[in-house]
């Protein structure tokens, strides 16, 4: 019987390898293509096309949630399927589109992939129950999806180049934009078919509720912290009705956990959510999501400012930039495969512990060293290794602290709140270096003093987070733990 469900949770997870592959592609694919969409759509700058991003990363913050709970209710694959669906109609769209609306829209309707990983955690954690080794299983597994989402992103970013110069693109843009989109459009049309065929359907509980009214509320406030925090960098800071809007954002969280307290069933369980093996594993996704999602650009910016003008940087032509990019996701593959090794020998909290103490250090010696650029590659490799191990065990830790029923919408919280935290400090970098830019005029230091004040932020986000898994209970997120956990959840 065991060999059986091994040889099951084989299949599933090479199937959901296939779609995180995808994922990767989505994420990776376009990048290099941004000036030549750009370009293709008649806008006026590069700078634009952060409209469509912030579009797309909105609607994620929004969907994710109630698309993972609607997994827990009817099945995580059939949920799969429609985001995939959905997002399959959308990348066939961007290929379509040659106008900035119906851009926009196609754009914006791919953020449903997002709650890929959160659904495919759930999927394998139900299937891990079967055997009793739904812990460990789904660690190894979410290691080996970030393994293919990096591989993915990778193939996507390289790939990109290469179709859209074969294609004739550097001679005729317009030509070549729409058959160069395909390729990720295609990815998806064959990932839906994926799961459909080689994915099994988890099984849900009977009897839940969405709590409409409860999503209602968290959307609201999602959407008014999310867009406060994107019009921030785009604003001055003593703009107020920025500010109103994420005041209001966060002032509507309070109605919204009382309205959770209250209900049997509601869209977030609250007295899971305040559980000891739960809320550190949310907290940490926020602070892991402030230089896993917001580093990454300063970085580019400064191993390309040219150190001759400015005193400081890498000066690194766009082809090294994108090695350097290639190195640190190499580095989170490495960490990611090291994560469930280094479980075994320790424990699942002492791994995420030394995971985020790595983020910590890769970024906090990147403020006393960073004049060479082995001595910048060094450092993201450090923190390159500590964020493999996190991006895959923040979800599976939710997963394994979840009860039954609520794997889905534990896993996507753990998205939920990294986007968060990515946004947030997207916006406080966004603030910083341009305040560095100015002060630079006649002192160098004090440029640099801006990027060292983003460093500084990855790095204490990162010691904070280790500190706060100190507190997570020593067996959490063991097979032995989930074995333990209330069968009805709640």
């Amino acid at each position: 019987m065991n060999k059986r469900v091994a040889s099951v949770t084989g299949g599933l997870i090479g199937a959901l390898a296939f779609v995180e592959v995808t994922s990767g592609i989505l994420q990776g694919y376009y990048v290099p293509l941004y000036s030549d969409i750009v370009r293709h759509l008649g806008l006026a700058s590069d700078a634009d096309f952060n409209i469509f991003e912030g579009a797309q990363l909105l609607l994620s913050a929004l969907v994710v949630p109630i698309l993972a709970k609607l997994g827990d209710m009817f099945g995580h694959k059939r949920i799969l399927l429609i985001s995939t669906a959905l997002t399959a109609l959308a990348s066939w769209g961007v290929v379509a589109a040659s106008g900035f609306v119906a851009f926009f829209i196609a754009w914006t309707l791919q953020g449903f992939y997002t709650v890929w990983l959160p659904l495919e955690i759930a999927l394998i954690f139900d299937r891990g129950r079967k055997s009793g080794s739904a812990a460990s299983q789904t660690r190894g597994a979410a290691a080996f999806l970030v393994v293919a989402l990096e591989s993915g992103a990778i193939v996507g970013a390289v790939g990109a180049g290469i179709v859209f110069s074969a294609l004739g693109g550097n001679e005729n843009i317009a030509a070549a934009i729409a058959p160069t989109l395909m390729v990720p459009a295609i990815a998806v049309s064959l990932a839906f078919f994926a799961i459909l065929f080689f994915v099994r359907e988890s099984t849900p509980l009977p009897g839940r509720s969405l709590d409409g009214f409860g999503f209602a509320l968290l959307s609201l406030a999602l959407l008014f912290i999310t867009s406060g925090l994107s019009f921030l960098k785009f604003n001055p800071l003593n703009t107020w009705w920025v500010w109103a809007l994420i005041v209001a954002g966060i002032a509507m969280v309070w109605p919204f956990v009382r309205h959770c307290l209250r209900r049997d069933d509601p869209a977030i369980d609250i007295r899971v959510l305040r559980q000891p093996t739960m809320w550190p594993v949310q907290l940490c996704a926020f602070l892991v999501g402030i230089s896993l999602l917001g580093a990454q650009t300063p970085l580019s910016t400064f191993a390309g400012t040219d150190p001759a003008q400015n005193g400081f940087g890498l000066g690194l032509a766009a082809g090294a930039r994108s090695i350097l990019i290639g190195v640190y996701l190499l580095s989170m593959i490495t960490g990611a495969l090291l994560f469930p090794l280094i479980s075994r020998l320790t424990t699942p909290r002492r791994a995420l512990i030394i995971a985020a103490f790595f983020v910590a250090a890769g970024y906090g010696l990147l403020i006393f060293s960073h004049a060479t650029t082995v001595q910048v590659f060094t450092n993201m490799v450090i923190a390159g290794l500590g964020s493999g191990v996190l991006m895959g065990a923040m979800p599976s830790a939710a997963a394994a602290a979840a009860p039954v029923g609520q794997t889905g919408i534990a896993s996507a919280m753990t998205n939920t709140t990294k986007t968060i935290g990515g946004s947030f400090a997207s916006s406080v970098f966004a603030i910083v270096l341009p305040i560095g830019a100015v002060q630079v005029a006649g002192n160098t230091a004090a440029g640099l003093g801006g990027y060292m004040i983003v460093w500084t932020i990855c790095a204490a986000g990162a010691l904070i987070a280790a500190f706060l898994l100190f507190i997570v209970p020593k067996v959490a997120f063991t097979d032995e733990a989930v074995a333990t956990e209330a069968p009805t959840g709640v």
